[in-house]
Order: structure tokens, then C-alpha cells, then sequence
């Protein structure tokens, strides 16, 4: 399993950005699909994004038009760029990873799961 150490969350004004980032350790990170999944309070885990080993992503249509998601292989990293946050978007943000091939959205596939960071859009 990998291990997963996310960072870079905040408070931030609707019509702001963050960008998240996801640490992974392990040797074999670039054969992960990782993704980054939300859950805010009293709801289950949503699927926002997800990257391939062949960097092929696939975002959810809540956050298609205004977040990226992105891989360096050679630091272990995972990015989340989020544009024109609004406050639905609050929630805690995890990094995930997964031994899939393919990019896949759901949470019991993916394997390792980082801490979580918070994120909170005010009005």
C-alpha cells in the first residue's frame, strides 16, 4: 500500500483558489490511480477527480469546469487546482489511491487513503 499525506487547505472567499497537494510515498506510486474524493458534514464521500497511471483524468461534472487534477510521478505528488470555489464546495478533501488501471469513482475501490485536509468556502 502506499501511504498518503494531503496538504494545502484552507479558508478562502467564494471566487478564490486553492490548490491541494497529496505526498505519496512508495516506489510503485506512478502505477496508482489517484483520485481526491470530498465528504462534508453529514454526507457520504463524493467523488471530485481522478488521474490515471497514463494521466488520463476524469472530474466530476460538479467541478469539471473549475478544478484540475494533475500528477508529477517524479516527486510522488498529486495536485488539486481548485478555481472559483464556492461554498458548497466546503468539505474535507482525501487523496486516494488506487491499484485499478483504469480512473475509477468509487470509494471502495481505491485502497489507500490519506488524513484529509479541510476546505471552507465562506459566502
Amino acid at each position: 500500500q502506499v501511504q498518503l499525506v494531503e496538504s494545502g487547505g484552507g479558508l478562502v472567499q467564494a471566487g478564490g483558489s486553492l490548490r491541494l497537494s497529496c505526498a505519496a510515498s512508495g516506489r510503485t506510486f506512478r502505477t496508482y490511480t489517484m483520485g481526491w474524493f470530498r465528504q462534508a458534514p453529514g454526507k457520504e464521500h463524493e467523488f471530485v477527480a481522478a488521474i490515471n497511471r497514463s494521466g488520463y483524468t476524469y472530474l466530476a461534472d460538479s467541478v469539471k469546469d473549475r478544478f484540475t487534477i494533475s500528477r508529477d510521478n517524479a516527486k510522488n505528488m498529486v495536485y488539486l487546482q481548485m478555481n472559483s470555489l464556492k461554498p458548497e464546495d466546503t468539505a474535507v478533501y482525501y487523496c486516494a489511491a488506487s491499484s485499478l488501471v483504469g480512473v475509477t469513482t468509487t470509494p471502495p475501490t481505491y485502497n489507500s487513503w490519506g488524513q484529509g485536509t479541510q476546505v471552507t468556502v465562506s459566502s
